[in-house]
């Protein structure tokens, strides 16, 4: 079963995307923020990383420079799900490593089929 690591500091947010996911058939863990986020990743094998942008202790663009540091995590799928949509932005975040940009509120089949794509 492929392993989908989810981060961001609304629990809201969380909720839907571990219960979208998880129905979609993926193994779905949560992380509260970045700093909590590259704990779990140091700590397990994770086939794709969806983060948010604005977190506290550790912001999306910040946890992406560091998973890409990681030891065998220069491949692993980063998607952005964020409020933000800014051109800028999202060129932030593809400079930092991010492998696509969703933006909140997100459509449930939108993002099960952008998962199905990132993850084979």
């Amino acid at each position: 079963m492929k392993r989908i690591l989810t981060v961001d500091d609304s629990s809201s947010i969380r909720q839907m995307v571990n219960f979208t996911l998880t129905k979609a058939g993926y193994e779905v863990a949560e992380a509260v923020d970045g700093k909590d986020g590259l704990g779990k990743i140091g700590g397990g094998k994770f086939d794709l990383i969806i983060t948010d942008l604005n977190m506290p202790n550790l912001d999306g663009i910040q946890l992406i420079t560091a998973v890409r540091q990681l030891p065998g995590c220069s491949f692993i799928p980063i998607l952005m799900l964020s409020t933000e949509s800014q051109a800028e932005k999202k060129a932030e975040g593809k400079k930092a490593g991010a492998t696509g940009w969703i933006v909140k509120p997100f459509n449930a089949d939108q993002l099960v089929l952008v998962v199905q794509k990132l993850v084979k």
